[in-house]
């Protein structure tokens, strides 16, 4: 399979295709003679694989560690389900970053609202 082919099927574009080769999302293909990548089968599916898991929150350092692992016969649910964890950790500690803004935007218009605008500045 061409490289145009995996784009479309995978529903990328080329560079990405390209820059995951470079990032090691995806093995270096084999080449024709003509120079042309040649990918094979499995590409798209671990294009998509490697895109699902960016969904959920993984970062592509993290995907890539997953495939290695995954590429390495050892993995299973079991075994990978810190990576999970990790993320879910993650996004919690956002979650409290953004309740916490949340909280001093609230506040800062509660103040507005009572004529102590923080907007404002003050004449010194």
């Amino acid at each position: 399979m061409r490289i145009g082919e995996v784009a479309d099927q995978a529903g990328v574009t080329v560079d990405t295709v390209r820059f995951y080769e470079r990032v090691g999302v995806l093995p270096r293909p084999a080449r024709s003679e003509s120079g042309y990548r040649i990918y094979e089968p499995g590409t798209v599916d671990r294009i998509r694989l490697t895109r699902e898991l960016q969904a959920i929150g993984f970062t592509l350092g993290d995907a890539v560690d997953a495939l290695v692992a995954h590429d390495a016969g050892g993995a299973t649910c079991e075994s990978e389900r810190w990576r999970l964890q990790a993320v879910l950790d993650r996004v919690d500690a956002k979650r409290a970053e953004l309740d916490a803004l949340r909280g001093r935007i609230v506040q800062a218009q509660e103040a507005c609202a009572g004529g102590r605008c923080l907007l404002r500045r003050s004449s010194a």
